[in-house]
């Protein structure tokens, strides 16, 4: 970044970001903006002021950690036409040990930021510090939110589910000894008929079959356990707990499929999403948040900067006799997991991947560990399908086009 640029670093806070604009020599602005609509109107005005006072239209804004509490603002500067830099928060620390500021403010964060940046043309490794958010397109943008949304309803169904089935074992015992899984929704329209449970026990064979789900089988096994049934001593207070959890997962299942049904429209929207899923094993919810968590390959410049980010290139971490890798800490933590499931689902749909996977296996490979070696070669196959704009082929459908 030459000097002829304009510099503008942000510390973003909750409810106020600090800001530092560059000058001819030094800092020649520093101000705090609220936010909301007047701060961010404040913000761009003190910017353009500053690039006409400069002579200059190229506009270079770093931000600690864009998204988050960043969020609409970052969005703001990219639609404005400015170039937005993420300051990785990791080198950004490191580099306020060694040029240590006399005391820790959000302004004089902001000073730092701005610092950094006018040293990153003499950085060797400045690319690591601060990337270029590009431009991402609305689809994957929705993906990404959608994504992390049915992500968080995913665990808070987990967690809501482990206690009900906890309550269920103390209040209830032997209930479960018939049942295959506790989230299923006929167990779950079940104890959701009546906050007292021991009134379950009482419900008529003919009214358990219309209860949605439920059939001859299913009514049987639970007349069954009518017969001998028994509740502890804590059922009728826990009792409706457990229908209320019972509910609650019976909404969350409607959200996530839901989400799920979003996702399945974006994925047809968005080009990246449509080449993925092509993929096989790669569902609407793997292929929902790789995508969501890419944006766009722009932001690659080669295609072991996406094997790291999709944590499919692990570092070698050996010493001595010891021989090992590990995870670098650039590697996105959602992208990794939605990863390692598609590529479980991968090596059951395609027989040569499965093939590799055992041979990795057969290596002394642990089972994560070969589905990233997969993952590396699958890594490759995608980033030739996007560059090339061609959707993932099965080595016989290849070969039925060669003939």
């Amino acid at each position: 970044m030459q000097q002829h640029r304009l510099l503008v670093g942000v510390d973003v806070g909750c409810r106020k970001h600090s800001v530092a604009i560059s000058g001819p020599g030094g800092i020649s602005e520093q101000f705090e903006i609220p936010h909301d609509d007047s701060g961010f109107q404040y913000f761009f005005g003190q910017v353009a002021k500053q690039a006409r006072l400069q002579k200059t239209m190229d506009v270079f804004v770093g931000m600690e950690g864009t998204n988050g509490y960043a969020r609409p603002l970052d969005q703001m500067v990219k639609t404005k036409g400015y170039h937005l830099l993420n300051v990785n928060n990791l080198k950004l620390a490191r580099f306020k040990e060694i040029f240590a500021a006399p005391a820790k403010t959000d302004c004089l964060d902001a000073q730092q930021i701005v610092t950094l940046m006018m040293m990153a043309p003499f950085m060797e490794r400045a690319k690591e510090t601060l990337q270029e958010v590009p431009l991402v397109d609305k689809a994957e943008v929705q993906l990404k939110r959608i994504s992390r949304r049915r992500r968080q309803l995913v665990q808070e169904k987990v967690v809501i589910q482990n206690r009900m089935q906890a309550d269920l074992q103390s209040v209830l015992p032997g209930f479960l000894d018939g049942i295959k899984q506790v989230d299923s929704l006929y167990v779950l329209r079940f104890l959701s008929l009546h906050s007292d449970f021991r009134k379950l026990a009482r419900v008529k064979a003919t009214t358990l079959r219309k209860i949605p789900g439920i059939g001859e089988a299913l009514a049987a096994k639970l007349t069954q356990w009518q017969r001998t049934a028994s509740f502890g001593e804590e059922i009728e207070w826990v009792g409706p707990m457990i229908s209320e959890d019972a509910k609650r997962i019976l909404e969350l299942k409607q959200k996530i499929d839901a989400l799920e049904a979003q996702m399945e429209n974006l994925i047809s929207q968005s080009s990246l999403a449509s080449l993925l899923d092509s993929i096989p094993g790669f569902g609407t919810v793997c292929t929902a948040e790789i995508t969501g968590e890419i944006g766009t390959l722009d932001r690659f410049k080669t295609e072991s900067g996406l094997a790291l980010y999709l944590g499919m290139a692990p570092l070698d971490n050996s010493s001595g006799t010891y021989k090992g890798t590990k995870s670098p800490r650039q590697v996105n933590k959602r992208c990794r997991a939605a990863m390692l499931v598609a590529m479980s689902h991968h090596i059951r749909t395609v027989e040569e991947s499965n093939r590799y996977y055992e041979k990795k296996r057969a290596e002394g490979k642990k089972h994560n560990q070969a589905l990233r070696s997969l993952g590396r070669h699958i890594t490759r196959a995608i980033w030739s399908m996007v560059k090339n704009n061609r959707k993932y082929l099965m080595q016989k459908e290849t070969n039925d086009k060669v003939a």
